[in-house]
């Protein structure tokens, strides 16, 4: 139950403001759509591409160590950033 709160807050946040988000307030704006139809398709959307996450990602670790995924994920937020404080330049 404990590792569920830093799980919550973590997708919480990444959530925030990404285009998934801003696609599925431009719905909402929709009058011709209801709130409560574009709240149960965007929330049936996120629970499907969470689902997929979860069965790809308990698999990944038959074919690579925890510890070279971390390694990996580390250095790609560090190349991303990277790219964008390059590109911010220009």
């Amino acid at each position: 139950m404990k590792a569920l709160l830093p799980v919550f807050l973590s997708v919480l946040v990444a959530e925030l403001g990404d285009k998934t988000q801003l696609a599925t307030l431009l719905f909402a704006t929709d009058q011709r759509l209801s709130p409560i139809g574009v709240f149960v398709a965007a929330s049936a959307a996120l629970v499907c591409s969470s689902l997929l996450a979860v069965l790809i990602g308990s698999q990944i670790p038959r074919f690579v160590s925890p510890v070279m995924l971390r390694a990996g994920a580390g250095c790609g937020f560090i190349a991303i950033g990277i790219w964008l404080l390059l590109g911010l330049r220009s």
